[in-house]
């Protein structure tokens, strides 16, 4: 028997979940993983919301519910728990564990330091929680070109910006999320109104305000920040099993992180500042040297700022969209499992 590939895990935050994974938890996890899809439902049922069996069961997939925080995060977290639980560990050893904004929750409990039902119960009270904040929402700018190489100092012009906005009356922008090939900057309705004003040409789409999204990542959540450190207590956490890299690039190891300190980060700096996904998976990569990337689901649209975050530091000589795609063709180092063919490779 061969040995088995190391991995990174991956979970992926908001605007995962959409019409095309309408029904894919029960048709992916129904059967094997009733029992735990059952407390999660009970957990919603309690507090008089929609279970998740209701909402990915719904006839027809709705962008005005679907999308929403308090809807979005449990189906986003029970998509990524129990593809999480479906991995052939005869296959792959998992070395870390990382996440995108929102999947940081799914990532405190793939990294074991909650269980996977508080990881839900903290998903989905944060999912409630992202609605309480200050108004304002997100943009998406991309600073890559066709072949996901960084537009020189397109980057540094934005920030400037971004910075300059920022520091006039009555107005509030900061960069939200570093996407690797795209920025999120999150604002007030003033700030954000003032970038699309002045933000320079930008490579593929256009600027894109994101639906249902308040200004996370931003000290303009801190009413999230306050309701949650109040509702979700420290004693839920312990060390992790597993080493989980946060949205600062910064590792908590197995056997040398204090619970209350991740307690802290996770309702204090992870909210109210911004995530660096692109500098967490570049030093997840490069401090455990995963043979392979496992993106779970829902969906596969994280694939493309993993990609472009190893591009960012031509890991293993990846330097392009072309030498990724030839790198997916002959030996693929990121496995999507939102994706059959890659699902196949993966899950046991």
């Amino acid at each position: 028997m061969s040995a088995k590939k190391t991995a990174l895990v991956v979970a992926p935050g908001r605007g995962t979940y959409g019409k095309g994974e309408l029904g894919s938890i029960a048709r992916l996890h129904g059967t094997r993983f009733a029992e735990l899809i059952a407390n999660f439902d009970a957990q919603r049922a309690e507090r008089s919301q929609p279970t998740v069996t209701e909402l990915d069961g719904a006839e027809r997939f709705s962008v005005a519910t679907h999308m929403r925080g308090d809807v979005a995060a449990p189906l986003i977290y029970t998509a990524t728990a129990l593809d999480w639980l479906s991995i052939d560990r005869e296959k792959y050893d998992i070395v870390a564990v990382a996440g995108n904004s929102m999947g940081w929750y799914s990532a405190l409990a793939l990294g074991g330091a909650v269980s996977v039902a508080d990881g839900f119960r903290i998903s989905n009270a944060m999912g409630l929680n992202s609605q309480t904040h200050g108004p304002g929402g997100q943009i998406l700018l991309q600073v890559v070109d066709e072949d996901w190489r960084p537009v020189p100092g397109l980057c540094d012009q934005l920030l400037d910006l971004v910075a300059n906005i920022d520091a006039r009356p009555g107005h509030d922008l900061a960069l939200s999320i570093d996407l690797a090939g795209m920025l999120v900057l999150a604002g007030n309705e003033e700030g954000l109104a003032a970038l699309l004003a002045g933000a320079p040409p930008t490579p593929g789409r256009d600027p894109l305000r994101l639906a249902g999204h308040g200004p996370f990542h931003t000290p303009l959540m801190f009413g999230s920040s306050d309701k949650a450190k109040a509702e979700l207590p420290a004693s839920l956490f312990s060390s992790p099993a597993i080493p989980m890299v946060d949205g600062r690039g910064h590792i908590w190891r197995r056997f040398a992180s204090d619970p209350a300190q991740v307690w802290d980060y996770t309702f204090g700096h992870q909210i109210l500042a911004p995530y660096d996904f692109a500098l967490s998976v570049q030093v997840a990569v490069k401090e455990f040297a995963p043979d392979v990337i496992i993106l779970p689901g829902p969906g596969d649209t994280l694939g493309g700022a993993i990609a472009q975050s190893l591009i960012g530091i031509q890991w293993q000589g990846i330097a392009g969209k072309a030498d990724f795609m030839a790198r997916q063709a002959s030996d693929p180092i990121l496995l999507s499992m939102g994706r059959a063919e890659q699902r196949a490779l993966v899950a046991a």
